[in-house]
């Protein structure tokens, strides 16, 4: 596998990370549970955007004095196109944490715990499955096709169930669960499991919790695949998407309210990966550049939000 990345930028960006997940953690304990407001979410978010461009001009800084500015002004570009990529992609779990919150009924103080779990988890399986990932592209240079006709086939199938409603009571998952474990009728604090009468049981927490998990690996395997359009090395990859993942929580807290505004966000969504598997089908005979992917993606997600408030949603009214 070719990567620009040395084992000092591993090292580097490994260390971000770990500092970064330690002062969210830190943070977290020090609020305790509470309802998180619009106010601090946006804080968030903003400061985990900086964090990401700081990272990004960073990278760029380094490789402009080791290799040239040619390298660094690509993967500059790569870096920026994948986060934007993963960013926007990552709203789409955004709604399904919703879905699920409000299924279970998810007190507001527990949801910040809950988030960083799944943050935690949707990190290791990305990091598995890029490397995966980016060591089958490097053996068998077809499998780019296949993940470009995967995101084909997932984005006519979140276009064509883009207004669906999703039963979660239904899920496989959850029947299984509720099947199988002893869960307790209501929630008992921030606890995942608990012993009662001498017996192990689990509380709704752990099954959004474990359902979340099972979200992380779904969408990982739809996000994946569209960022090797962009780039094969894994150094790029990996980073772009981890800080996409980063700012995952605060991003939610900062939609929860806005959720139903943004209704046809799924279409532009679906749009993002139809583009990106065409790129990827086509790449043997047409090249598209890196900041026209990133022109297009940018003015696809923006063109569906923009459309989401200008024709909102019917109201329907009971007689």
């Amino acid at each position: 596998m070719q990567t620009i990345g040395s084992s000092a930028m591993w090292w580097t960006f490994g260390a971000v990370v770990v500092v970064a997940l330690i002062i969210d953690f830190l943070v977290l304990r020090a609020g305790g549970a509470h309802k998180v407001s619009f106010r601090e979410a946006a804080l968030w978010s903003l400061a985990w955007i900086a964090l990401a461009l700081l990272f990004n001009a960073g990278l760029w800084w380094y490789l402009d004095a080791q290799v040239g500015r040619e390298v660094a002004n690509r993967a500059g570009l790569e870096f920026m196109t994948g986060y934007v990529i993963e960013k926007s992609l990552s709203i789409d779990n955004i709604f399904v944490f919703l879905l699920l919150f409000k299924s279970f009924a998810v007190p507001e103080e527990q949801q910040r715990k809950v988030l960083m779990i799944g943050v935690l988890g949707a990190l290791l399986l990305r990091g598995i499955m890029i490397f995966i990932g980016a060591a089958l592209i490097a053996r068998f240079h077809w499998v780019l096709y296949v993940f470009g006709a995967f995101l084909v086939f997932t984005g006519v199938r979140m276009f064509l169930g883009a207004g669906d409603a999703h039963d979660i009571e239904q899920h496989p998952l959850l029947r299984w669960m509720r099947g199988h474990l002893r869960v307790t009728s209501g929630y008992r604090g921030g606890a995942l499991s608990l012993i009662e009468n001498g017996k192990r049981w689990f509380t709704p927490l752990f099954l959004v919790v474990a359902l979340i998990g099972f979200v992380d690996i779904v969408f990982a395997v739809d996000s994946i695949p569209a960022i090797f359009a962009i780039t094969e090395d894994p150094f790029i990859v990996l980073t772009s998407n981890v800080f996409a993942v980063l700012g995952l929580r605060a991003l939610f807290f900062m939609l929860a309210g806005m959720a139903d505004r943004f209704h046809l966000l799924n279409f532009g969504l679906a749009a993002v990966l139809v583009f990106i598997g065409v790129k990827m089908l086509v790449v043997e005979w047409l090249k598209i550049p890196i900041s026209i992917s990133l022109l297009v993606v940018a003015l696809l997600i923006a063109a569906s939000m923009i459309a989401s408030v200008m024709f909102p949603p019917k109201v329907h009214h009971k007689n």
